[in-house]
């Protein structure tokens, strides 16, 4: 996190960025879907899902995007990291901004995600109801998950 200490908010400007960001993540850790379905998801990313969020991002000294998550009535919609600063750090301050400053306290992960499954516990996440479908309605399992009420109370406290 050292050079990623400021959360920043994204312009539209930046979407395109943003969409690029999201497809190498997407691509180092869903090995599940297809070719096809992640390029109709980055069409749909660019130009419909990041004008659903509220955007946050980090950015590395050149001022490029280095991750990124979305908000939406209390809900982490979204939240990617470029795979070159995975490790750093970035995903768990773009999670604790969205949890102390934009009261998101719910979030939805693939099931066959087991990276970010992992990294959601481990920061206070529990699982809380399983979709089979994913939100377009294809059979990749969704996980609900919640932030557990202990870690709301010492976030809020």
């Amino acid at each position: 996190m050292r050079q990623h200490s400021v959360i920043h908010t994204p312009k539209i400007s930046d979407y395109e960025e943003l969409t690029r960001v999201w497809e190498a993540s997407v691509r180092a850790t869903h090995d599940f879907l297809p070719d096809s379905y992640i390029e109709l998801l980055r069409n749909l990313v660019l130009t419909r899902y990041l004008d659903a969020v509220m955007l946050i991002c980090t950015r590395d000294r050149q001022q490029r995007i280095t991750g990124f998550a979305g908000v939406a009535a209390g809900k982490i919609e979204m939240l990617f990291i470029d795979p070159e600063h995975r490790g750093q750090g970035l995903g768990k301050q773009l999670l604790r901004y969205a949890i102390e400053r934009l009261n998101a306290d719910e979030l939805d992960v693939n099931e066959q995600n087991p990276q970010a499954l992992g990294f959601y516990q481990k920061q206070g996440f529990e699982v809380i109801g399983r979709s089979e479908v994913d939100g377009m309605g294809q059979p990749y399992p969704l996980l609900h998950m919640r932030l557990r009420q202990s870690q709301q109370r010492s976030n809020h406290a």
